[in-house]
């Protein structure tokens, strides 16, 4: 249950914020930044919060379950399980996000892709049991 709640929390919320900068990016409007634009796309961030994750709770529960789902494979290695977890997530990202708009090519799909890979590797690799963790006694 642990795994689920570190990709509902964190998952929307990192997600949510690189789709927020990478649409600003895409569009243009950070090419001369300064403080006050900054500013602007945080309150953006906090303003828009309730949607984003009440639009991105569902991916981030789905792929925090194939990550339980490796989880219980043995054979596979935490960091491979990240890798795997990381590439689903920025597949499933770019499929999502890579057609908004008019612009293509590499930075648009490296910039959508990472709005899910980012988020999925970082809640995967927080989600693990780590050997030195202090293990609860029941």
């Amino acid at each position: 249950m642990k795994r689920y709640g570190i990709f509902a929390v964190l998952g929307p919320f990192l997600g949510g914020f690189l789709l927020l900068i990478a649409t600003t990016v895409m569009s243009g409007y950070w090419n001369e930044t300064s403080i006050g634009e900054v500013e602007k796309i945080f309150v953006v961030l906090f303003s828009t919060l309730q949607y984003t994750y009440l639009f991105g709770i569902l991916p981030a529960m789905a792929i925090a379950a194939v990550d339980d789902i490796l989880c219980h494979v043995r054979r596979i290695s935490p960091t491979v399980r990240m890798l795997i977890v990381g590439v689903i997530a920025f597949i499933a990202a770019e499929l999502l996000y890579g057609g908004r708009g008019s612009d293509s090519g590499a930075l648009q799909f490296v910039l959508y892709g990472l709005v899910g890979l980012v988020p999925a590797m970082l809640s995967s690799w927080l989600a693990q049991d780590h050997k030195w963790a202090v293990k609860q006694s029941t």
